[in-house]
């Protein structure tokens, strides 16, 4: 039974035409919104390993070299423009990290979610992940994401949906 937040997304059913057999339909395979708090919970996983990322990064390169840190760091006074770069970097970490693991991020693995193509359920490609990744940089696109079921921008533009993985499987047993 779906609780209120869990909404079913069921695709176009598949025909296949046998020649001689007539149209057979094919019982539709349903797909499982994973709910907003799992979603949101997706976020801060990603943004907190993005943040011990970064934080790596800076110690590794201030070992490596702490002139160009602080030179790289005095570049930065703008505080429009650090949020842009963080913003960028972010929007690439997501679309590397969906690339790599074919739509799920660090926090979908730790809540059981994935992001899959709309029409079909497949595997998201690598052009997708890409946009998926990008598209959150558009200013308020985090606010999108707010309602039942949560379907933020970056799923729409790119015709994608997150799944719950343990609920669309049960759903599908057939």
């Amino acid at each position: 039974m779906l609780t209120s937040e869990e909404q079913v997304f069921t695709p176009e059913p598949i025909n296949t035409n046998n020649p001689g057999e007539g149209l057979i339909e094919a019982k539709p395979y349903e797909l499982i919104y994973a709910s907003t708090g799992k979603r949101f919970c997706n976020y801060l996983v990603d943004l907190i390993c993005f943040f011990i990322l970064i934080f790596c990064w800076a110690i590794i390169a201030s070992i490596v070299s702490i002139e160009t840190v602080v030179e790289f760091e005095e570049t930065l006074t703008n505080p429009i423009l650090e949020q842009l770069i963080s913003m960028l970097l972010f929007a690439l970490f997501m679309s590397l990290i969906e690339m790599i693991f074919r739509g799920k991020s660090i926090g979908k693995f730790i809540t059981g979610t994935k992001a899959v193509n709309e029409h079909d359920g497949s595997d998201i490609s690598f052009n997708t992940a890409f946009a998926r990744g990008f598209s959150r940089l558009i200013p308020f696109e985090a606010l999108s994401a707010l309602g039942t079921p949560c379907i933020p921008w970056h799923d729409k533009w790119t015709n994608t949906l997150v799944i719950d993985e343990k609920l669309t499987k049960e759903a599908n047993k057939y």
